[in-house]
Parts: C-alpha cells; structure tokens; sequence
C-alpha cells in the first residue's frame, strides 16, 4: 500500500529513482521550487514502504493558465518509477491532477505536452481520453517537437469531472464525478 501526499522540498534529495530515467523530462531545482511555491496543490507524490523505510514511486505536477475559456489545468509533468509502471500510478496521478484542476480551479479543460518520439506516453494519454490538438515545432531542447495534447468531452463547471476522466473500474464514479480520494482507496492507497 502506497501512501498520496502533497510534494515537499526534501523530496527533491529523494526522487532520483524516478527521475533519472530517459522517459521522464527533468528540470532545474528552481523550476521545481516554483511550482511547490505556486501551485502546491498540483503537485502530489506517491510513496510506498520500501527496506524499512519509504521511497518515492511517482509524481504529477502541473498548474492552472488561460483566461477566460482558455482556463485550464496543465500536467507540466507525470512519471512513475520504472519499477512501478504498469501499476496505474500514472492513471491515478493524472485523475488527481484533473480534480483538483475542476474542483478546485473550475477548470474547462486540461491539457499537456508530449515529445512526439515518446509513442509510450501517447500511447498512454490516448488511453485516457487526450488527443492532438496541435504541434509545437522545437518545443523541447534538441528542437524535438511536442504534441499538444488535451482530453476528448465536454467539460463541466457545475462541480463534476470532465468525462473522460471516469474510470470504468472505480465504483465510486458517479454522475461523470472522479473522486480522487476514492479512486486511491480502491487502489489500495491511503490519501494525505
């Protein structure tokens, strides 16, 4: 069993072995320090036991930008340690990242960028509902184009989950509704 929190500082010294992995984008320390400072509620970890202690299994970041109709929550990041892939950490993470972006910023969509290379995580988004809504040209270093990626469905404002992110499996889902919380204790993880 897993335990959901909130993202800390001392996290930062602790997740290289989710980090250090070619699937996953990397930033500098104050890139983290400035989305923990702004927007800490779309950034959560995952941490299970581990040899007597705890380590790191994945995290989600993002933020909400736009204006208008164009407001939005953004995953700026998703990634699970390799060792714990194919688990539904990812799934579970972005179900988070989409509550909070509809509950607590009253969000009309959500989206992301993917490398155009990475067909794993397309592949992945796909399967949650996101698909291409443009090309970014040079967007990562290296000049890499990015796929700008957003889920498919009509959102919701009237404090209901936009539908894609239901979850044919989660018995708490109602009404389009995603209960993260809900979603984790079924996953047999306990939420902070």
């Amino acid at each position: 069993m897993g335990t959901l929190r909130r993202f800390t500082c001392d996290d930062l010294l602790r997740f290289n072995n989710i980090n250090l992995d070619v699937l996953t984008e990397t930033y500098n320390l104050g890139f983290y320090l400035q989305y923990l400072s702004t927007w800490p509620e779309y950034f959560l970890v995952e941490e299970a036991p581990h040899g007597g202690g705890k380590r790191l299994t994945s995290y989600i970041m993002g933020k909400a930008e736009g204006k208008g109709e164009n407001w939005h929550g953004h995953v700026t990041a998703v990634t699970v340690a390799p060792e714990y892939r194919r688990l539904k950490r990812a799934r579970l993470m972005m179900d988070l990242l989409e509550e909070v972006s509809t509950e607590g910023y009253d969000a009309y969509f959500v989206d992301l960028f993917v490398r155009v290379s990475n067909t794993l995580a397309i592949r992945m988004y796909e399967k949650f509902g996101y698909s291409v809504y443009r090309q970014v040209l040079g967007y990562y270093s290296g000049e890499e184009d990015a796929y700008g990626r957003h889920a498919e469905g009509p959102p919701s404002r009237q404090g209901q989950a936009f539908s894609y992110t239901i979850n044919a499996s989660c018995h708490a889902c109602r009404s389009g509704v995603v209960n993260g919380a809900a979603l984790a204790a079924e996953e047999g993880m306990v939420t902070e």
